[in-house]
């Protein structure tokens, strides 16, 4: 049995919670969230918690436990404290701005990329480099990032490129002439 799925959501004040079988939703300050799980498992709401359970002894429903509980934890912490990932850009001439809902991204390609911003994301920019993602949803945040980060993923040698703050990226020494 999953060690993280046994573990009880402990639920916030200010945050409402409904369960119509396998469909949650959590509305909080930040906003609501809602989320169709498998039947293979349990939700039971109790007064100031929420407890997942597998449904059999099968192995999907084992494994989809611990995943229910951890997309169910991090829907709370949504909706109280919003989540965010911060992005660096390094390079010469290398820069981002944002233009209504799309971010224009200059990574010495010949044409600026142009990424759409999705619904419930906001993108802020600091000093043509410096790029911060906000939003309620723990996945679609981290699924912009990772977007971003793709375009020109950090090279190992000069560490030019895209990075997500705190990540650290191995550099390696260049050619040596003997």
């Amino acid at each position: 049995m999953s060690r993280i799925g046994k573990l009880p959501i402990t639920i916030p004040e200010k945050v409402e919670v409904t369960l119509d079988g396998t469909s949650v939703t959590i509305k909080g300050p930040k906003g609501t969230l809602s989320n169709k799980f498998a039947p293979v498992v349990e939700i039971t709401h109790l007064e100031n918690s929420i407890e997942v359970k597998p449904a059999d002894s099968s192995r999907f429903s084992r494994a989809m436990h611990g995943t229910a509980r951890s997309i169910i934890n991090g829907m709370v912490q949504g909706v109280t404290e919003g989540f965010t990932k911060s992005l660096q850009i390094n390079g010469v001439g290398f820069r981002a701005t944002v233009q209504g809902k799309l971010i224009d991204l200059s990574l010495g390609y010949s044409h600026d990329i142009k990424h759409p911003i999705p619904e419930g994301v906001t993108v802020t920019v600091d000093d043509n480099v410096n790029i911060k993602i906000e939003g309620i949803d723990k996945q679609a945040v981290g699924q912009l990032a990772a977007q971003i980060k793709s375009y020109y993923p950090a090279e190992p040698y000069k560490g030019k490129g895209v990075r997500i703050v705190g990540e650290y990226v191995r550099r390696k020494e260049g050619k040596k002439t003997a």
